[in-house]
């Protein structure tokens, strides 16, 4: 409707306007109005008028106006965007530049187009333009979807039989009738086939099967590589090295062999030089002679080209930083023990053995000097010492809080030690109760050869000496002891005594007993599981993990070590560490595997010492270099995922004294604090 009103409109101005000029035109050439009215009786037409659309020139251009100058752009179907930044559009014919027209701004857009609604803007001439009425015509065609005039079917159709408006015709004969009729052998076919379809025996809707097609097995799938399958099995050879220096006709001086390099190169096998042939200096290309051996190297590399196998390697290529696991920052695993804080003083031989008490206030040492002593952590005041007459081996407090014993080892006695000023009233009562009676030695004959419980003299009573355990064979030395959790049981350990090598005794009853009857090797270490009725005997290279209850072995663990200088057990008790004297640190998840999860080699001597935290997720080992390495060591809950261990800090501090470094660690039962012992007769705290 909009389209139909618009055509209207402009074709009613445009006839008002036409005819306002025929008037005025008809004024100047002196033509009676008769005759320029149209439709009246004096115009020598007869019958019915047809109204035509007039033509009506354009009677009002004037050439010497420059004004009305029609498109003078001479840049043909260039698009205006191209002159975007130029101040002209081409050239005129005298090549001077068309200057641009002038665009339309946004007001006069407004202002024109509520003047003339049907002017469109031409940019190429910078005038307003009415929509002719073939303009509207073509508008309206395209509107109602119909095709032009110009591009209709009876114009481009051309007759077959051209010669039937010829004067002269090849023939006038008419068609005969069978050429209008289908062939009888055609109609039975399609009988035949109608009959079949309607029967069913020819299914129209039925989808064709493939032919199945051959394939390649190995084919990888890309097209292109099989399509040119004869060009990717191609392998190019490889290119001879081109020549250098020494085989130019006149190599620099440096290049000429002397006699021994010339010797030299004649001993080794062709294969072995690093050049082909001697270097030669000649003068001139002229004086040059020929190579004696071209015509063996082509066809030695003939021979390469077409004997010597060629195959494709593929070269994986791995991001290095992708196969470095992300481990969290040192900073990010606080805390852990990182500076030394108090050195404790006082003892004249080496430190082979130190502990803690349960509650983190009291720390106790033993020393080639003979000597016992009990350390005051926060202050590292001496509050007891004790000569024990030989040197101590090892020193255990007894994990109970409820009393205050200590274990101290000799060479051949085990000591239970009493240290009355440090203990509060609960503690001296419990404790007093283990010794109210004599021990009893009622032991197999074959204990009571090698052991006796002895009930200390007078004066050594009064010096805290509480018990005394004496093993009678002077041919096997003890080496550790080691206590249960609950603080009744302990067991003790002599290397070399074979099948007496492992005992268990019993505070409570004072009694002594054998687990095994066959000899286990020279055992190293032993100790309880800290939540489970385990016990853990450590030999020379290999863990075995025994079932009290059951009596059996249930476990080994195969370190890959010489000689097995340390142990520990994790507190949860799935995972132990140990340490060797060939600077290895094994962590073993008893979940997981009996080999090794994580082997540790960052010492650079014999290591001494391994320890777990019992709280914090942290261990460390201590070695003959004077350094006490730190980790980071997280067991989880779900068994689905391994331990996490990061390395953490180097403790450094203590003096390396004949070939011996750092001999023992352990550390503070409730802070994140680590003590150590030395071959230097001091005691350190690291916090």
């Amino acid at each position: 409707r909009k389209l139909n009103a618009m055509a209207s409109i402009v074709k009613k101005r445009n006839r008002d306007e036409a005819a306002e000029k025929i008037e005025d035109f008809a004024d100047d050439m002196n033509v009676p109005e008769e005759s320029a009215s149209e439709g009246e009786e004096g115009s020598g037409f007869e019958g019915e008028v047809v109204e035509t659309e007039p033509f009506y020139p354009d009677l009002f251009y004037d050439s010497e106006d420059s004004e009305n100058e029609r498109d003078l752009l001479t840049i043909g179907n260039v698009p205006l965007e191209w002159y975007r930044d130029h101040d002209h559009v081409g050239y005129d014919l005298e090549g001077k530049p068309i200057r641009k027209p002038e665009g339309e701004g946004a007001i006069d857009r407004l202002l024109n187009q509520a003047d003339s609604p049907w002017s469109v803007f031409n940019e190429r001439t910078g005038r307003r333009e009415l929509i002719s009425q073939s303009d509207m015509e073509l508008i309206q065609r395209i509107k109602n979807g119909v095709e032009d005039d110009r591009y209709s079917f009876d114009k481009f159709f051309v007759e077959l039989n051209e010669y039937a408006d010829h004067i002269h015709p090849v023939t006038n004969r008419m068609e005969p009738k069978h050429t209008f009729l289908p062939p009888k052998g055609d109609i039975i076919k399609v009988r035949k086939l109608a009959e079949a379809i309607r029967l069913g025996h020819i299914n129209l809707n039925k989808a064709k099967k493939e032919a199945p097609k051959p394939f390649l097995i190995w084919d990888q799938g890309d097209a292109e590589q099989s399509k040119h399958a004869y060009i990717n099995r191609h392998i190019a050879p490889p290119k001879p090295a081109l020549p250098g220096h020494a085989e130019s006709y006149n190599p620099p001086e440096e290049y000429l062999f002397d006699e021994q390099e010339k010797q030299a190169w004649e001993m080794l096998d062709a294969e072995d030089r690093s050049i082909s042939c001697i270097p030669q200096k000649n003068t001139s290309l002229r004086t040059t002679p020929a190579y004696p051996e071209f015509q063996r190297e082509r066809f030695q590399r003939c021979l390469d080209l077409y004997l010597a196998t060629r195959a494709k390697k593929k070269r994986t290529w791995i991001d290095p930083e992708t196969l470095v696991p992300k481990i969290p920052k040192p900073a990010e695993l606080r805390p852990f023990p990182s500076q030394q804080s108090i050195i404790y003083k006082g003892h004249e031989g080496y430190i082979r053995t130190i502990d803690t008490d349960p509650t983190g206030q009291w720390l106790v040492s033993g020393s080639d000097d003979f000597t016992v002593k009990v350390w005051e952590v926060a202050t590292g005041r001496q509050v007891y010492s004790k000569n024990m007459g030989a040197e101590v081996l090892c020193v255990k407090w007894n994990p109970n809080p409820q009393v205050l014993i200590i274990a101290v080892m000799t060479e051949y006695t085990l000591s239970m030690i009493h240290v009355d000023t440090i203990a509060h009233a609960l503690q001296r009562t419990n404790t007093e109760k283990y010794f109210e009676k004599p021990p009893p030695n009622e032991h197999t004959e074959k204990i009571a050869k090698r052991i006796e419980w002895i009930k200390p003299e007078e004066e050594e009573w009064k010096s805290g000496v509480r018990l005394v355990i004496k093993f009678k064979n002077q041919k096997d030395p003890l080496k550790m002891v080691s206590w249960h959790y609950k603080g009744d049981y302990f067991t003790t350990v002599c290397p070399t005594a074979a099948s007496q090598a492992v005992y268990i005794h019993q505070l409570t009853r004072q009694q002594t007993q054998n687990p095994f009857k066959k000899s286990k090797g020279d055992v190293q270490f032993a100790m309880f599981h800290p939540l489970k009725p385990y016990f853990f005997v450590a030999s020379k290279r290999q863990v075995k993990v025994y079932n009290l209850a059951q009596q059996v072995l249930t476990k080994k663990l195969l370190g890959n070590v010489q000689w097995i200088s340390g142990m520990d057990i994790h507190p949860g008790g799935d995972n132990v560490i140990i340490g060797s004297y060939d600077c290895r640190v094994c962590w073993f998840d008893l979940d997981l595997s009996v080999k090794p999860y994580k082997t540790l080699s960052y010492h650079k001597f014999a290591i001494r010492a391994t320890r777990y935290h019992q709280k914090y997720p942290l261990f460390a080992s201590c070695s003959d270099d004077g350094q006490i390495h730190v980790f980071h060591g997280m067991v989880y809950n779900d068994l689905l995922q391994n331990p996490f261990i990061v390395p953490l800090k180097i403790l450094k501090g203590h003096k390396v004294v004949d070939d011996l470094g750092v001999l023992d660690i352990v550390f503070h039962p409730t802070q994140p604090w680590i003590f150590s012992a030395g071959a230097d007769q001091t005691i350190r705290l690291y916090v």
